[in-house]
């Protein structure tokens, strides 16, 4: 007699910890839904191909650049194009979401594969960010999107009220340039070097203007790394800084990670 194949069954999050989450996104999910939105890739695919998030991911993303556009077209009616499009790049950065969804402890409730699970991976910042924006699109699908702006609105309220100071800190390349070209101090060149293995990679850049390195910034990707580094050699700048070197020096010095570049 030939044996039943066993059908495969979707995992569930304990359902006491699950009204946790509710409560803070302020709104309960179809439970089918939500296990999907909390399903990380590597979870599905050591549990046979189950759904996982990456297409909620990808519907969240697009839901919350419409919401997140339309907050700061309003809410800013004589800032340039180009103004708008830092500020949004600001708020729906990686970093951005990424603190959002530690701030409703959203790694506890994720599902992720046991290699991703103890590399730190609930920590992970594009873990962090890809899993709260799959819970916005399952939101959408669920509730609508006016549902949806309420949410999005309350969870990214103090980056939203913040836009413009974002959009500064967020592109300091673009800041630096501009001061460097406004004083004739020449153009910013950018070097970085990577330390450590594939899944903890730390990344020191350095900015040189003329001669001098004047900044430099430790992170977890290339890109954040110069970003601090401008931000850095933007502020010595500004100040006058007699001694840009020395005043980075433990950066170029200690390539290890400080705990709050996770």
């Amino acid at each position: 007699m030939a044996r039943r194949k066993r059908r495969k069954q979707e995992p569930a999050a304990p359902q006491s910890d699950v009204n946790q989450l509710w409560g803070r996104w302020r709104i309960s999910l179809d439970p089918e839904l939500a296990v999907t939105a909390l399903t990380h890739r590597s979870f599905a695919f050591e549990n046979g191909g189950l759904p996982h998030n990456e297409r909620l991911e990808f519907l969240g993303d697009s839901v919350l650049s419409i919401i997140v556009t339309e907050k700061l077209f309003r809410t800013y009616p004589h800032v340039s194009e180009a103004s708008l499009s830092r500020m949004r790049g600001a708020i729906v950065s990686e970093r951005t979401l990424a603190q959002a969804a530690r701030n409703l402890d959203l790694g506890s409730f994720i599902l992720l594969g046991r290699g991703e699970n103890l590399t730190g991976g609930r920590e992970r910042d594009s873990i962090l960010c890809d899993t709260f924006e799959a819970l916005i699109g399952a939101t959408y699908l669920s509730f609508g999107l006016e549902t949806t702006r309420s949410i999005v609105e309350h969870h990214l309220n103090e980056p939203l009220l913040n836009a413009q100071e974002l959009e500064l800190s967020a592109d300091y390349k673009t800041t630096l340039q501009e001061y460097c070209s406004q004083y004739e101090l020449g153009e910013p060149v950018y070097t970085d070097e990577g330390f450590g293995p594939d899944h903890e990679r730390v990344f020191v850049a350095t900015v040189s203007v003329g001669d001098l390195v004047v900044g430099a910034g430790r992170a977890s990707s290339k890109k954040q790394a110069k970003s601090l580094a401008a931000g850095v050699a933007y502020a010595a700048l500004q100040a006058n800084d007699a001694d840009p070197v020395a005043a980075n020096a433990q950066f170029l010095e200690d390539p290890a990670p400080a705990e709050d570049d996770a």
